[in-house]
């Protein structure tokens, strides 16, 4: 008999993604994965990005590189989170394999089995699961529509007998829930979290992605407020800004942090791709990634207000959502009486696919939110697929009332 690690046997399969296999067929209407539409991405650059590089940066881009990554894009980089107000020479820049690998070498630094993280409730299915396959304690704090609960925080650390490891947020449209946190929000965290010794991990895979300029006071990250006494280890990927198949992302910590954090980087992978390195780097360098993000910035906007005017105009009574205001989702609460894996279901036989709140319930409990993605979606496939979800829903309230 095969005896796998207690890790690894903690491990389990989502019945939502045993959903998901069923729903690959060729004329189904995606609004499950959080992923840019591939009618979006900037080949063109791309291709002028690979045509242009010398002989010497095509031979740097085939080769290992250094394990924190290879030095034009750690300079192209920095150049880039300088500009977004982060403390880049106070801290310092490791590149990951996507900024899952990020969350999970940090998991792997702070998490001893049994230790306790603090997250949202919900919270990004990626780090729920890199937490639990370091057997953590996850406890979760709610969601509010400005941010993680102050005072459900508060009354969490001062009532935990043992001090938690890690807190992990995701402040600019949080996924699954599209939440912006109020800049109020994130000023009283920091005074919370001040000087407990506890790290913050924040995630911030979609803050380019914002819909109205007068939101950028909200956006400035905590790591960019650089508080004293609280040590914030911030991540980010090229995955939404470029493409999530050149596989990188990065972490920006506190240095004492990120000596850990490359050794146990090197014993992962010893390296991230160089090629896709040396794309990023001229995609930062030559200030291409401003020009794509103003272009993408208004179709994504167009996209949300698509499925969120069909859905003011279409839920049934007992139905929110909040209208997001960037990043890739919109989160639907449904009455308490439904059950979102219920609805799913008959989605899927009507050719429309979503994914169920459960999936991003740290407990794998509620099930009463659904979550919509509008990213890989053409304005005419949400037209066509939100009707769709909507009947799906008035069916199963229909039957309730029965």
């Amino acid at each position: 008999m095969i005896h796998f690690s207690s890790s690894v046997s903690s491990l389990r399969a989502s019945e939502i993604r045993d959903l998901m296999s069923l729903a690959n067929k060729p004329d189904m209407i995606l609004f499950s994965g959080g992923m840019p539409d591939n009618d979006l991405f900037p080949l063109e650059e791309v291709d002028a990005i690979y045509n242009r590089l010398s002989t010497k940066e095509k031979q740097i881009a085939m080769q290992y590189g250094p394990t924190h990554g290879i030095p034009p894009l750690l300079d192209s980089l920095s150049d880039y989170l300088k500009k977004k107000g982060l403390p880049v020479n106070d801290n310092k820049i490791l590149i990951t394999t996507g900024s899952l690998q990020a969350i999970n070498i940090l998991a792997h630094a702070f998490i001893d089995p049994g230790d306790i993280v603090l997250v949202e409730n919900p919270c990004f299915i990626g780090a729920i699961s890199a937490f639990r396959s370091y057997q953590a304690n996850i406890v979760s704090i709610p969601l509010t529509p400005a941010g993680i609960d102050l005072e459900a925080l508060e009354q969490t650390l001062d009532t935990l007998t043992t001090p938690p490891k890690m807190l992990y947020l995701t402040p600019n449209f949080h996924n699954p829930a599209g939440t912006l946190y109020h800049r109020d929000t994130k000023l009283k965290l920091i005074e919370l979290m001040r000087n407990r010794s506890i790290p913050v991990l924040e995630d911030d895979a979609y803050s380019e992605l914002y819909f109205h300029e007068e939101d950028k006071i909200h956006l400035e990250t905590l790591k960019a407020m650089n508080p004293e006494g609280l040590d914030i280890c911030y991540t980010g990927s090229f995955s939404k800004i470029l493409g999530p198949g050149l596989r990188l992302g990065w972490m920006l910590v506190p240095e004492e942090i990120y000596k850990k954090c490359e050794l146990i980087k090197q014993s992962i992978d010893a390296c991230s791709p160089s090629f896709t390195q040396m794309i990023a780097h001229k995609f930062l360098e030559s200030g291409m990634e401003q020009e794509y993000l103003k272009r993408i910035r208004p179709e994504y906007a167009l996209r949300a207000e698509t499925m969120s005017r069909l859905l003011r105009e279409l839920l049934p009574e007992g139905c929110s959502f909040t209208e997001p205001r960037g990043g890739f989702y919109i989160w639907i609460k449904l009455p308490d009486s439904l059950d979102a894996t219920d609805i799913l279901k008959t989605a899927i036989a009507k050719g429309v696919v979503f994914v169920s709140g459960k999936t991003f319930d740290p407990h794998g409990i509620a099930n009463n939110h659904i979550r919509l993605s509008y990213c890989n979606s053409s304005v005419a496939k949400i037209n066509e697929g939100i009707p769709l979800v909507v009947d799906a829903i008035r069916h199963h309230q229909q039957q309730v009332v029965r």
